[in-house]
């Protein structure tokens, strides 16, 4: 089961405090470089969602203690200002998520325009809640707040790509379309 923490749901203590720092390719130091050479060296922090997308893409999709450490320490900042940034996000993710992680947007216009269809559609197809992993790892569930579609609501966002005005048999076809193509980006 995958939990979204927020800051209702704060993150267990022995994720606070990471034992370990993350490592990464030179290839992935030079991009994260070349984010930090667009501030002043007294703003470094400013980089810290763009750093953040980066950890979590090469950690598997998720920000895990190591990662945070990591940011910590190439920012200058505490461990605890890096927790404060990722559980604000929905678009971080604190904890392990699936290879297609859909995020069902649940706020005033999706609501009204049927959000709780297309949550109830993506549990019954995938026979998992919204907070959950399917037990392969390929399918993750979560409702999310506002993604800045409302007027194509209702919506939900899988890896970084909009599917907007959905439907019960429009889940069907994105969750096979999933299946089929398993891309590591999300469906296209």
């Amino acid at each position: 089961m995958s939990q979204q923490f927020t800051p209702n749901n704060p993150l267990p203590q022995e994720a606070k405090v990471p034992t370990q720092i993350a490592v990464f390719s030179p290839e992935v130091e030079a991009e994260i470089d070349g984010h930090l050479a667009k501030y002043p060296a007294e703003r470094k922090r400013s980089a810290i969602l763009p750093l953040m997308f980066i950890v979590q893409r090469e950690r598997g999709g998720h920000l895990d203690p190591p990662g945070v450490a990591y940011l910590a320490d190439r920012l200058g900042v505490r461990i605890t200002d890096i927790w404060e940034v990722a559980t604000f996000y929905s678009m971080i993710n604190t904890e392990p998520v699936g290879k297609y992680h859909l995020q069902v947007c649940r706020t005033l216009s999706c609501k009204i325009l049927g959000a709780a269809k297309i949550t109830a559609q993506c549990s019954e197809k995938l026979g998992i809640k919204s907070g959950e992993m399917t037990s392969d790892g390929m399918f993750s569930l979560s409702e999310v707040e506002c993604l800045g579609s409302c007027g194509t609501a209702p919506m939900m966002q899988i890896g970084f790509d909009y599917y907007e005005n959905l439907t019960p048999e429009k889940i069907d076809e994105l969750i096979e379309r999933c299946r089929s193509e398993q891309t590591s980006n999300g469906v296209r």
